[in-house]
């Protein structure tokens, strides 16, 4: 395969659509689809072609790329692009699935010749704006080199984990990592909430951490989001709450019980509750007080 390769964006939102945009900037041949078609037609003016369907998205693609809410959304348009996926295609799985999702979906891929590469990817709005996601890949050796120009097109970093991508490597891995940012996430909302209860100024607590061993860059970039009231979001507290699950689904299944995760799933819930499911997942502040 050439470096321009053909390639399918299945799912166009807050993730989805910047690494088409990319894929589009650097030359690869580019058509979408979306389940709701606006979020797709933006995507006409950086020369990608919007696909009324699945199969009509997937038609002569050399790659499909799946960026959509749960494993069972991707499974779900994967089967109905069944009609036209061509058999040695390269299926680049990049949804936050969860452990349970990608058995299903690489026997799908078995069955439609597909070669099927596990790789979910770590960052937010920004990184995948400028290109500049970490991607977590599992997947054969023979595919890596055609797909470095999408890789590179999508992501800063690609850390390849497995040569077989239907044994969830690194979807498992993408599951730690986001235990971890919904930790910190959760940390960050709390502690501002009870400076807040406490009539402590905020930024007291940011300047007392500042430099030292607990400090973090996450820290300050959620606590920003707070102290300035802007909840645009870079990962929704809706999609933040699924990943909360899957993680505590996933612990639960392997004999590991996930207190801070299945306390941070809660947290999520109730500000989706209080009407802030698609605003950033640093809205789940708001779950620390009753409206």
């Amino acid at each position: 395969m050439a470096d321009q390769l053909a390639v399918a964006v299945l799912g166009t939102g807050i993730m989805g659509a910047p690494m088409a945009r990319n894929l589009c900037r650097t030359g690869h041949d580019v058509r979408v689809w979306n389940r709701t078609p606006a979020k797709a037609e933006a995507l006409v003016a950086d020369g990608a072609r919007v696909a009324a369907t699945p199969a009509e998205a997937v038609t002569g693609a050399d790659v499909v790329l799946t960026m959509l809410y749960d494993g069972s959304a991707a499974l779900e348009a994967m089967t109905a692009a069944g009609p036209g996926l061509r058999p040695g295609a390269i299926w680049l799985q990049s949804t936050t699935a969860g452990v349970e999702a990608i058995a299903p979906m690489a026997d799908l891929a078995r069955q439609q010749g597909l070669v099927f590469v596990d790789a979910p990817v770590l960052g937010t709005r920004a990184p995948a704006e400028s290109g500049q996601l970490l991607i977590l890949a599992a997947g054969p050796e023979k595919v890596r080199a055609p797909l470095a120009s999408v890789l590179d097109a999508i992501g800063g970093r690609t850390v390849w984990l497995s040569e077989d991508g239907g044994t969830g490597a690194a979807s498992r891995l993408k599951l730690v990592c986001n235990s971890w940012v919904l930790a910190l996430t959760a940390g960050t909302a709390e502690a501002l909430a009870l400076a807040k209860g406490l009539d402590v100024d905020p930024r007291h607590f940011l300047e007392a951490v500042s430099g030292g061993p607990l400090d973090c860059g996450y820290l300050h970039a959620k606590a920003d989001a707070i102290l300035k009231g802007d909840y645009s979001p870079n990962f929704t507290v809706i999609t933040a709450g699924k990943d909360a699950r899957l993680i505590v689904e996933a612990g639960e299944g392997h004999g590991v019980r996930l207190d801070l995760a299945e306390a941070s799933a809660e947290r999520f819930r109730r500000a989706e509750a209080q009407g802030h499911g698609d605003e950033d997942m640093a809205a789940m502040y708001f779950a620390s007080f009753d409206t």
